[in-house]
C-alpha cells in the first residue's frame, strides 16, 4: 500500500507499504515490527519506536524529532536507503554498527551505549550530543564535527580521523586512549 503526504498520530502500528513525505506524531511503536517498510521524506515527532524491528526498513531522508530509539537495529536497515536526520533524540543501545551514513547529523540527542563500529561517518555532526559509551572502533569519522559534543571517547589509532574537528575536552577522550 503506498501513503502520500498524510498524517498519522497517535499509531500503535504501521501497515506494510511505502510511506512517502508522511507525518507521524505521537505514536507508540515501541516492539512494533517495521520490517521492509519504506519511509520517504517522512517526519516522526515525539514518537517511541524503542525496540522496534527494522529488518529491511528504508528511511531514504527521514527526520526524527524528540523520537524515544532506543535499542534500534539501524544496522539492519536497507543500507542502500537508510540517511536518517537525527534532533532531541534518545538513541541509547542503537546499533549503526558497518553503516554507511555519510553526512549524517544528530543534534542535541543522547547516544549513550551506541555501537558505530566499523561505520562509515564521514562529514557527520553530532551537535550538543552525549556520546558516553558510545563505540568506535574501525570507525570512519573524516570530516566528522564532534566540536559541541560531550563524553566523546575513542582510540585514534583505531578509527580514521583526517580532518575531525573537536573541542578542546574531545581531545581528552582520544588522548585518554
Amino acid at each position: 500500500m503506498f501513503h502520500l503526504e498524510s498524517t498519522f498520530t497517535k499509531l500503535s502500528a504501521v501497515d506494510p507499504g511505502e510511506y512517502d513525505t508522511c507525518v507521524f506524531t505521537s505514536c507508540e511503536l515501541g516492539e512494533a515490527d517495521l520490517s521492509n517498510r519504506v519511509f520517504i521524506e517522512c517526519e516522526f515527532v515525539n514518537c517511541n519506536l524503542s525496540l522496534a524491528r527494522l529488518y529491511g526498513t528504508s528511511f531514504r531522508d527521514c527526520v526524527f524529532r524528540d523520537c524515544k530509539l532506543l535499542g534500534l537495529r539501524f544496522d539492519q536497515c536497507n543500507p542502500i536507503a537508510l540517511s536518517p536526520r537525527f534532533e532531541r533524540c534518545a538513541l541509547g543501545h542503537a546499533s549503526f554498527h558497518k553503516g554507511v551514513l555519510k553526512k549524517i547529523r544528530f543534534e542535541g540527542c543522547s547516544l549513550t551505549d551506541v555501537d558505530f563500529t566499523q561505520a562509515d561517518l564521514t562529514e557527520s555532526v553530532f551537535d550538543h550530543c552525549d556520546l558516553r559509551g558510545a563505540a568506535f572502533d574501525g570507525t570512519n569519522l573524516e570530516k566528522a564535527d564532534f566540536r559541541t559534543a560531550v563524553n566523546v571517547g575513542m582510540d585514534p589509532e583505531r578509527n580514521r580521523l583526517a580532518k575531525a574537528k573537536f573541542s578542546l575536552q574531545g581531545l581528552l577522550g582520544l588522548v585518554g586512549k
